[in-house]
């Protein structure tokens, strides 16, 4: 039976990237040594962290005077990063879920971190807006995609400060203009690569500014000065890294993994909204692309369980939803099919007919 991978993270990659890793494991570019087992001093494998490197600028298109960054530490490890380089005093930040309250958490360690909004007394349910971001804040930090609620910030905000954007779920998944961002971070393990590696795209510009002493493992400037590889980089996740960003350009790029992406969420949330047993969970303008959440209306929520082993049995991996907010998320991340969530329909239909 064929699987339909809706996992949250780490999370469905495209079937030749992985076919590609694999054989990097078994023998990287014909040397008859695996890429587990090379230095990363080699020619061979940096030559695929420049060309990971190259590739993130031409896909996301972005300007002169920005660094990419491999990293390792996950984006757990950027929400103390972020303050330690850009918080002289203060920091902005817009409350949007579990991801960006961690983010608030590890800032007010630093200085004063100001929560401009928040949706928490609504469970993350929709994005705030009409809020003000105070001019004399360092910068401001948004969360730009909330996968365990399910909501997204669609547009490139405009930012009175440095906006900072963790990107980690949502990355690659449309254009953005990354010369509005003073700098972008991710965990790599839904849109990119195994868990592992984290990217950062900093503005080269905006480092060296504060007061404070920074660990040299935690200075960006330690790594832009050497390209990722202070100390030994994550390796295979970088590689893998490298093949996906060469099958989104083979694609098309973001354009086209943007129309894709907006099919499929398109495509489901036609569906919760058209059957009687579910509801979505997030507000309608800020539905997530890449995170969908529903559940069972109120007076259907003893099938839940049900519909979950039925949607199991039909090949359906990883839709029940996080804890926080119960139901199914089904996670439509570039690499998945829309064969998948037309498989996910399906089944909702079927079920509908049998309940």
């Amino acid at each position: 039976m064929k699987k339909h991978n809706f996992n949250a993270g780490p999370s469905i990659l495209p079937r030749e990237v992985i076919e590609k890793t694999a054989e990097a494991v078994l023998n990287f570019n014909g040397i008859g040594l695996s890429i587990l087992e090379i230095s990363h001093r080699t020619k061979d494998f940096e030559a695929v962290i420049d060309e990971a490197a190259v590739l993130f600028k031409e896909l996301l298109d972005i300007p002169s005077g920005y660094s990419v960054l491999f990293l390792g530490g996950g984006a757990s490890l950027q929400f103390c990063m972020v303050p330690y380089n850009l918080m002289e005093k203060k920091a902005a930040y817009l409350n949007t879920g579990t991801w960006a309250s961690k983010a608030l958490k590890e800032a007010r360690a630093f200085g004063e971190a100001v929560e401009v909004a928040s949706s928490k007394e609504a469970n993350f349910n929709f994005i705030p807006k009409n809020y003000t971001v105070p001019q004399d804040a360092d910068y401001f930090h948004i969360t730009t995609n909330n996968t365990i609620f399910g909501t997204e910030i669609h547009k490139d905000l405009d930012s009175p400060v440095t906006l900072v954007a963790d990107m980690s779920s949502d990355i690659f998944s449309r254009p953005v203009d990354v010369s509005k961002y003073g700098l972008i971070y991710g965990g790599a393990q839904k849109n990119l690569a195994p868990a592992g590696v984290t990217f950062v795209i900093v503005k080269d510009e905006i480092l060296g500014k504060v007061s404070r002493h920074i660990p040299t493992m935690l200075d960006y400037r330690t790594h832009i000065a050497e390209n990722s590889m202070f100390n030994t980089p994550p390796v295979l996740p970088i590689y893998s890294a490298m093949e996906t960003l060469r099958w989104l350009k083979s694609i098309g790029g973001l354009k086209e993994m943007e129309k894709r992406n907006i099919a499929k969420a398109k495509l489901l949330y036609d569906e919760i909204d058209r059957n009687r047993l579910f509801v979505g969970t997030a507000k309608e303008e800020d539905r997530s692309l890449m995170n969908i959440c529903f559940v069972m209306k109120p007076e259907y929520q003893a099938l839940e369980g049900d519909f979950l082993k039925f949607a199991q049995s039909n090949g359906m991996v990883g839709l029940k939803g996080h804890r926080s907010v119960g139901g199914f998320r089904a996670s439509t991340y570039n690499a998945l099919p829309i064969e998948s969530v037309q498989a996910l329909v399906d089944c909702m239909k079927e079920f509908e007919k049998a309940n």
